[in-house]
């Protein structure tokens, strides 16, 4: 009787045992997919996909856009290539993606000279300001609200609100002053952007290269700041109202 008992409770730990592994297995999934274009069906190489609850455990689509993850039962997988559309999908064992391309994104164009090229086919040194964070600043001066923004671009502004500021893009030259040529809705001046209203301005792009400014000659050899202003476009009327005051006031010296 011992015996048969310690065999009874020996198969009840292997039991248990078993179903423990079983539940352990089953609570993970090896995820086999394939990530391919839905423009042409070709497979996007690359394709970063991800476990959105953990970040730490991904892996790419290989050159016929396969990919393998081992992930949870109930883990959602996030499929990303840079000129797609993101995409999110439940884990199964067999997954097929197809991303869309943003055409928002590669369709986004750059002012170069006279011309507009896609900015996915831009070659030269051109930087485009992101006007929805030059207003976040809350500068009245568009000139010095550009501080920081454009790499290789040094601004000296005094403490004047209304005053102008030295703006330096290709350092110091030799030929007439050293000051960029501005370009206000396609008519070149030098006349500079400090008397802009910062709400007014649509897009500010930079031309620090020979490549992107040589059309204009001469007058880019500091360098070209091209500002397209905001017009009039088709739909309901949209009101906004921002102001601010700025008051001069001298802290005086206590010790």
């Amino acid at each position: 009787m011992p015996g048969i008992m310690k065999n009874k409770k020996l198969l009840s730990s292997v039991c248990f045992l078993f179903v423990f592994i079983c539940a352990l297995g089953a609570q993970n999934v090896t995820v086999k997919g394939n990530v391919t274009s839905k423009t042409d069906g070709q497979p996007v190489i690359g394709a970063s996909v991800i476990e959105t609850s953990s970040s730490a455990n991904g892996t790419i689509s290989d050159f016929d856009g396969n990919f393998s993850l081992t992930v949870p039962a109930n883990a959602t997988l996030k499929i990303t290539y840079i000129g797609y559309k993101p995409i999110t999908v439940k884990a199964a064992a067999s997954v097929r993606v197809q991303l869309e391309e943003d055409t928002q994104m590669m369709e986004e164009v750059v002012v170069t000279g006279y011309t507009t090229q896609r900015k996915a086919d831009l070659t030269g040194a051109v930087s485009v300001v992101n006007i929805e964070e030059l207003q976040k600043k809350g500068e009245n001066n568009p000139v010095k609200a550009l501080q920081g923004r454009v790499p290789g671009m040094n601004i000296t502004a005094d403490g004047n609100p209304s005053g102008t500021a030295t703006v330096r893009i290709r350092g110091i030259g030799t030929l007439n002053n050293n000051d960029p040529l501005y370009i206000i809705d396609g008519v070149p001046t030098k006349a500079g952007m400090h008397e802009l209203n910062g709400n007014d301005i649509e897009s500010i792009q930079v031309l620090k290269d020979a490549a992107s400014a040589s059309i204009y000659g001469s007058r880019a050899a500091n360098g070209v700041i091209i500002i397209t202003t905001k017009k009039g476009k088709e739909g309901s009327i949209k009101v906004n109202f921002d102001a601010s005051v700025t008051a001069r006031c001298i802290i005086p010296n206590r010790k």
